[in-house]
């Protein structure tokens, strides 16, 4: 059975983003999830079944500790000769394809889930853009996660080899089943409504991620508090803003801070396992990111219905159609997000339909069968053109 490494920087990326997809795989080849140490891979061995090997490896640049995983790396690679690596985060890409292409692994596989460089400036920027062209100068083949990720990889000429997307974009793809509201119990749903004080009647908008400026977070605060004092007090909406605060990293505001404390209108629950009760209170996903890759939480609020307000970013633009399955706003507009979230109050059977919209444009387009079938078919066909090349040079 060929063997396939799956490599991250932390552990954490392997047990979310790649859920269900290493078990899967598991079935045709011998693969091995590779991180960081930690209970998230402990959670993949004991989940997908497949075989795990802790390394550690720094997000931030750590010339020293670098060193150390690099070596560490290609030690491993020279002593389990696998057929293919695969790494998904930009310090494991890096790290992997250097040490691969060292230990004389065959085929070296980078998926560039998002990109930081377009966003810094300076010797910052320079610094990035050097690592990222070292990590496709050693890789064998390079996928960006979709379009957006394509186009800037480009612009930034970054590489000149060729550029995949697999299936319709997105590492994994969404279950349909499991992001359905059907799946989520009434009875859960009525006490949790009842613990946060949310009415069935009560419209509904959600935010799902980490509570940063980088989210557009100051944005969304700043237009939902315009738009609960512009519509009557018996009409108000409500906003769940799911996910945990980073002030340390990113800082909101001090008033944006300050609103989300005193407007009873916004409520905050924390880092969640499961957002699906979140969603299925909800009936508008507004995510006013800066930047992304290929945004899950985009296409599980689409599987789970809801119409969507998103920023002109990449990932977002790719799964969202101005007018038809949500709406498309440009980055840290205030006023974009009012109108859109205005309009979606005031319409609200359109609103509804377009939400109906997404789950269809996502069970087409993004279904999780469909991106590991490609994902199979990219490794067969890899592995296929290194056998047929073994075979000519004997």
């Amino acid at each position: 059975m060929k063997k396939i490494f799956r490599i991250a920087t932390v552990p954490m990326s392997l047990n979310i983003l790649l859920k269900g997809q290493l078990a899967y795989l598991d079935k045709s080849y011998g693969i091995t999830a590779i991180s960081g140490a930690g209970k998230d891979l402990d959670e993949v061995a004991q989940r997908e079944g497949v075989h795990t090997h802790a390394i550690r490896m720094e997000r931030q640049i750590a010339p020293l500790s670098d060193l150390v995983s690099l070596v560490r790396l290609y030690r491993y690679f020279r002593k389990e000769k696998p057929d293919i690596i695969h790494s998904l985060t930009p310090k494991a890409g890096l790290l992997s394809m250097v040490a691969g292409r060292m230990a004389g692994v065959p085929i070296r596989m980078h998926t560039f889930t998002g990109l930081i460089f377009p966003y810094k400036k300076g010797m910052m920027q320079k610094i990035l853009i050097a690592m990222d062209k070292l990590l496709c100068y050693c890789a064998t083949q390079i996928y960006p996660e979709g379009q957006g990720v394509k186009a800037d990889l480009i612009k930034f000429r970054i590489t000149g080899k060729p550029l995949t997307v697999l299936a319709n974009g997105n590492i994994n793809g969404v279950d349909v089943d499991f992001f359905n509201r059907n799946s989520v119990q009434p009875e859960f749903l009525a006490a949790l409504r009842a613990e946060y004080k949310i009415r069935q009647e009560d419209r509904v908008f959600i935010f799902v991620g980490r509570l940063v400026r980088d989210k557009g977070i100051n944005e969304l605060v700043s237009a939902f508090v315009k738009l609960c004092q512009d519509v009557p007090a018996t009409s108000r909406p409500k906003l769940l803003l799911v996910g945990p605060y980073e002030q340390e990293l990113d800082p909101l505001l001090p008033e944006t801070l300050a609103a989300i404390r005193d407007s009873p209108d916004i409520i905050t629950t924390g880092f969640q396992t499961d957002v699906r009760p979140w969603m299925a209170m909800a009936e508008l996903l507004v995510f006013p990111s800066y930047r992304e890759g290929f945004p899950n939480v985009v296409l599980q609020a689409g599987a789970m219905g809801l119409n969507g307000i998103v920023t002109d970013i990449s990932g977002c633009n790719e799964i969202v159609t101005d007018g038809a399955n949500g709406w498309i706003v440009p980055v840290a507009d205030a006023a974009g997000l009012y109108d859109r979230m205005r309009w979606c109050l005031e319409h609200p059977g359109q609103s509804l339909a377009m939400g109906g919209n997404a789950r269809e444009e996502v069970t087409e387009r993004f279904r999780q069968a469909t991106v590991w079938e490609a994902l199979t078919c990219e490794y067969d066909r890899l592995l296929t053109g290194l056998e047929k090349n073994n075979g000519a040079s004997e």
